[in-house]
Order: structure tokens, then sequence, then C-alpha cells
């Protein structure tokens, strides 16, 4: 057995051919490889999808399903969890292999196969195997760490939030006037923190695929309503007017989502065009795609499988955002240049939160001038 082999790596050989299996079956197992054969395309799927391995030797051409649909069906089931090489056999009057490379195949090698060049190539995708999964293992060992700690970071920031609430209700004894302003404080410090440490939990949820949604029919009107009544103080606070617009012609109110998750979505969107709007006002406005048929953005849902949208846009008369800032805007922890920047989770959870109800955002903002947050839902999923 090859040294070098730090654990029995399993091996499919797909060929039709049984003189072709028998060779590189006999030159594996002797290296010390864990090899099993298939004889066309559709045994070698039914295989890997009963019980994955580490590399496919895959023969190019095959009677009935040939190895460029094998390489296309293997990269395109999205069920297999782990990254798995394909190396192409092809014969040396074959037709060009670059169509097979393209649709995802990582190597190939021509008939008659040579001993030492075929171990070569297994060992060098054999070692591409192993690198992605230490990769994807590194990966998932952080994002469990991140989930434990943002886990039990909230038991005590919510224990903290509860005994504020105490000192600042007057339960635990009378306070000096400047101990309300430290007692203030502390509170708003303990509460940004612990939304922060949510929204990292949800953004966690979701990158993860453990998040997971309850679908049913959501009244989008009274959503907004919900939310706007909620986040009014906060405009008040600052002399801001808020405004929610309703299209006269609107047909329907409902979308088939998770209320929860929407709700969040919109208090985020409502709640950063309130943050960064210093005069003026915030509007709120849902309509649909019939009313909207001539808005530029529309052409975001022009090939989508659905065929209407609710469209909620969410306008505030802030400082508007650069074009550079606009590109990068829903992406993780990309932080604005306003002052009252935050993390940078906001955004990018609610663009995962749109996208799992299979909808769209997008901003249209121009310096000076207000932003405008466009959400596309589809009315059914």
């Amino acid at each position: 057995m090859n040294s070098q082999n730090s654990r029995s790596d399993k091996i499919l050989v797909v060929d039709d051919s049984p003189d072709n299996v028998f060779l590189i079956k006999t030159i594996l197992e002797e290296e010390g490889y864990t090899v099993s054969t298939a004889e066309n395309g559709a045994s070698a799927l039914s295989q890997l999808e009963a019980s994955p391995c580490d590399l496919v030797l895959l023969d190019l051409m095959m009677p009935g399903m040939d190895g460029y649909e094998v390489t296309r069906r293997i990269r395109g089931n999205t069920a297999m969890q782990q990254y798995i090489p394909i190396l192409l056999i092809t014969a040396h009057d074959a037709p060009n292999v670059a169509k097979g490379l393209d649709l995802g195949a990582d190597d190939f090698i021509r008939k008659p196969v040579t001993v030492d060049e075929l171990l070569a190539r297994v060992r060098s995708l054999l070692r591409l195997k192993h690198s992605i999964d230490e990769r994807d293992e590194i990966a998932r060992q952080r994002e469990d760490f991140v989930s434990r700690l943002t886990h039990d970071l909230r038991t005590p920031l919510v224990a903290a939030d509860r005994v504020l609430m105490l000192f600042q209700q007057g339960a635990l004894g009378a306070l000096s006037p400047q101990m309300e302003e430290v007692i203030a404080i502390m509170a708003r410090s303990n509460t940004n923190l612990l939304s922060m440490v949510n929204t990292l939990l949800e953004v966690y949820r979701f990158e993860a695929g453990r998040k997971t949604l309850a679908f049913q029919p959501v009244n989008l009107r009274q959503l907004l309503e919900e939310v706007v009544g909620e986040l009014t103080p906060l405009a008040e606070a600052k002399s801001l007017s808020i405004n929610l617009g309703i299209a006269q012609e609107l047909t329907s109110n409902s979308v088939m989502g998770d209320r929860l998750e929407l709700h969040r979505l919109f208090t985020n969107l409502i709640g950063n065009a309130i943050k960064f709007t210093d005069s003026g006002s915030v509007n709120i406005h849902l309509g649909s795609t019939t009313q909207n048929s001539k808005k530029s953005y529309l052409d975001a849902v022009e090939n989508s499988a659905f065929s209407e949208f609710l469209i909620v846009e969410v306008e505030d008369t802030g400082p508007g955002i650069s074009p550079e800032e606009q590109t990068t805007l829903f992406e993780r922890f990309r932080q604005g240049s306003h002052k009252s920047s935050g993390s940078g989770l906001g955004l990018y959870l609610s663009r995962r939160i749109v996208e799992a109800h299979q909808g769209n955002i997008l901003v249209k903002s121009e310096l000076g001038k207000g932003s405008v947050f466009i959400v596309m839902l589809p009315v059914k999923i």
C-alpha cells in the first residue's frame, strides 16, 4: 500500500467496458484505495446518492447517459453536501473534453491509461478533495463557535436588560437624576448589543441552513401598519414624519411568507430609514407589479417564475448612498460611511430573508437626494 494514503479513500470507477474497469480497479486497489464500480451513468448516480465517494473516475463515452450528462447531474445535485472531484477518462480519438471541464469535471486522462499517470492524477485530485474538506470543516467549526458564542451572550444580556428595566421602574429604590441618566445610557447600549447579537445569530442560522421558515398567508398591509406604529415614536423623537401609502387599485394585500421574518425585514428597513434621516420624512408605499408596470427596476423580476409581486418601497430624505457603496450594500459586514452605520449585518440579513421568500431587494439612491429600498415579494410561492 502506498504510504502517502493517510486513509482509505473511496473511488468510484464508471465505465461500460468490463476490461477497463478491471484494469483500473486492480491498479487502484493495489495502492490501498477502496474501489466501487458502475457500468453506466444511471447506476453511478444512484450509488453516489446512496453513499458519496472521494473521487469519480468517469468514462466520457458511454451508451445511454454519457460522461457529460453524468458530470452535469453530479454538479447540479444540491443534495450532495461534499465536493467530489471528477476525473474524465477518454479515448485518444474522442471529441474534445473541454465540454466536460466546462460542466464541472476537474481533470482528464486519455486511454490507454498508464499506471504512473493514472496514479499521479488520482493523488492530485484527492489532495484537492482533502484540502476542500479541511477548509469546509474549519468553516463549520467557526460557524458552530459563532452560534455558541452568540447564544451564550444572549443570556447575560437579557438578564442585564431586565435588571436595568427594574432600576428605571424604581423597583430597586429611587434614583438620583444623575443615576437615571447613567442607567438610561447603559440600557440603550445593552439593547443595541442584544440587537446585534440577535442579528448575528439569525445570519448564522441562514448561512448554516438551519433556518426554518413557517410559510402562511401574510397580510402585508397589516404588517406594515404594525411596523410603522411600532417605529413612529423613533420618528417623532427626530421630528420626522412617517407615512404609509397603499395603492388604491391593489386587489390583494397578501403574500405567502414567514410573518416573523417579514416583520424583521421591514422593521430593519424602516428603522434604517429613520436612523439615517435627520430631517424630512420616511415614506412607505405598498403596491404591486400591476400598479408599477412602468417602474425601471421591474427588470429584476422580468424572468421570474412568478407572475405577480407585491412591492414595498421605503423612501427616506437622508443623505443618500454613493454608487460605490451601493454595489456592496447587501454584503455581509459591509458598513456604510455614515456616522451611524452599524455592524453591516442588517441589510445582509434583509437580503437573505427576501431571497428565502424567492423575492428581490434593491436600492436606488443618489447622494444628497435620499434613498429608496425596494422589496419585491411574489404573491404565491
